[in-house]
């Protein structure tokens, strides 16, 4: 059976499963995953408006994507932590 993972309070944040079949919260239609934006605002230090015109897309999804993130930091934080475990592939 399908679960629907979308958390209604943010439209343009939907799941999709990414290569691992593991689902990740991505930008509705982009395929940036919502740790994309936030590795992009926490770490490089981007302004939201960079991270739009970085990744072509608008700044109300960005902004979105970085309150999704405050809604679902440990899930976020822990995929991250993951990823940055893994290393450089």
């Amino acid at each position: 059976m399908k679960q629907n993972l979308d958390d209604p309070k943010f439209p343009r944040i939907t799941y999709r499963h990414g290569a691992a079949g593991i689902p990740a919260p991505t930008i509705q239609g982009t395929g940036i995953r919502v740790q994309t934006v936030v590795i992009a605002k926490k770490i490089w230090k981007l302004t939201v408006e960079e991270i739009a015109s970085e990744y072509d897309i608008s700044k109300t999804s960005i902004r979105q994507a970085l309150d999704f993130y405050q809604s679902h930091r440990e899930e976020i934080d822990r995929a991250i932590t993951v990823e940055s475990e893994l290393g450089p592939q």
